[in-house]
């Protein structure tokens, strides 16, 4: 089967500074047995960072280490051509470093990591952490003139999306399928400022990784009170790239793509529905005869059963526009295909141990024969079942 390597689902990269962290709120479950979080690695729930080693650094002062060691295993019905049924390799073995404190503050994110995604064949770890972002996939300089104003120089986290990059970050195991069609980290200048309830950021990058700094972003949330925000998302290209690799898919590349996110957070509960809208205008130079768009909603929930014990779940549904005579860009399962997918991942931790397992499905509608499942392409569903365990320190 012949797939084009310009679609979102050959890729598997891509996600935001949380609203939590833009608003102040910390992740559900916090109160158990846990020191207040660290600002990153941003963390949705239910698993839960452990207090950090801190030393001294003479002239840098203070400095706060903590890690992720995990390792998961796959098995899938439908591999496309080069992916297998079984599969089993490091998730994560990753290592951050940060000052929060003073005016010159900086994170940095050192490891390897895989960054599965619903939809899409997996890679290697080895071949994730080499072809995206490097051994070092997030690093970056912090100013921070008052507790309001900051800014970020540095691959960020983008402000996209409901969902982080990396495996202990969110819910599920899996990213989703809207999360396909979003970048992941950007290299680049970002303000943040909040006063109230209100929290702004806004950021000039290079898109989806793409080492050409022509891209705009920007986030304004807005917390109702302690359990409730939203906020509205959006990010494009201003002028034209064309560029293609792993981390940079040349139609998503050249998009504009939105979000309106709505976040509760309260007792055992976090529910996070949010809408997502994209676009790629007609460009005959990058093979676009005809502007392409996407619109999805998304729905992620956690609830926690017991001080050691969650259950979470999502459920996507995401639809393409034009067709195979149009001209339009293939930014699925062929141009107008649609899809939906159903997510439960139950989660177990212990202190700094954690278990958790996960049971997938993905069904494409209108696709193009070849570009879904199977060896052949032909196959429109694909269920998954996933084990991911390890050490958060």
């Amino acid at each position: 089967m012949t797939r084009n390597i310009q679609s979102p689902f050959h890729r598997l990269g891509r996600r935001m500074i949380h609203v939590a962290l833009l608003t102040g709120s910390l992740p559900l479950g916090v109160g158990m047995a846990y020191a207040v979080p660290l600002p990153m690695p941003a963390m949705t729930g239910p698993l839960i960072s452990p207090s950090p080693f801190q030393f001294d650094a003479g002239p840098l002062g203070k400095l706060d280490i903590t890690g992720v060691m995990s390792g998961m295993g796959v098995w899938q019905d439908n591999p496309v051509p080069g992916d297998r049924f079984t599969r089993a390799d490091i998730s994560n073995g990753q290592i951050f470093i940060q000052k929060t404190h003073g005016l010159i503050q900086f994170f940095l994110q050192a490891g390897a990591y895989n960054m599965p995604a619903l939809g899409t064949p997996f890679l290697s770890t080895g071949a994730t952490t080499n072809d995206y972002y490097g051994a070092l996939p997030q690093a970056y300089l912090k100013i921070a003139p008052t507790r309001n104003l900051s800014v970020l120089i540095g691959k960020l986290p983008t402000l996209i999306g409901a969902e982080y990059t990396f495996t202990f970050e969110n819910m599920n195991i899996e990213r989703g399928l809207l999360w396909n069609q979003e970048n992941a980290v950007t290299r680049g200048v970002q303000v943040n400022y909040s006063a109230g309830p209100l929290s702004a950021s806004l950021s000039w990058n290079d898109g989806f990784y793409s080492n050409r700094f022509n891209w705009l972003s920007g986030d304004l949330s807005y917390a109702i009170n302690a359990a409730n925000t939203v906020s509205f998302v959006g990010m494009g290209n201003l002028g034209q790239t064309d560029y293609l690799s792993l981390a940079t898919p040349i139609y998503q590349n050249n998009s504009d793509i939105y979000n309106l996110i709505y976040t509760y957070s309260s007792g055992p509960w976090m529910i996070q529905p949010y809408l997502q809208a994209s676009y790629v205008a007609a460009n005959p130079a990058i093979g676009v005869g005809r502007g392409t768009a996407t619109k999805g909603a998304a729905i992620l929930a956690s609830y926690r059963l017991t001080p050691h014990v969650s259950l979470a779940a999502r459920a996507e549904y995401i639809a393409s526009t034009g067709n195979a005579n149009d001209g339009a860009a293939n930014l699925m399962y062929g141009p107008g295909s649609k899809a939906w997918s159903i997510t439960i991942t139950p989660t177990y931790q212990d202190q700094d141990f954690f278990a958790r397992a996960e049971l997938s499905f993905v069904q494409a509608v209108n696709y193009t024969q070849g570009d879904v499942f199977g060896p052949q392409g032909n196959n429109p569903t694909q269920a998954r079942a996933l084990v991911e365990t390890g050490f958060l320190f």
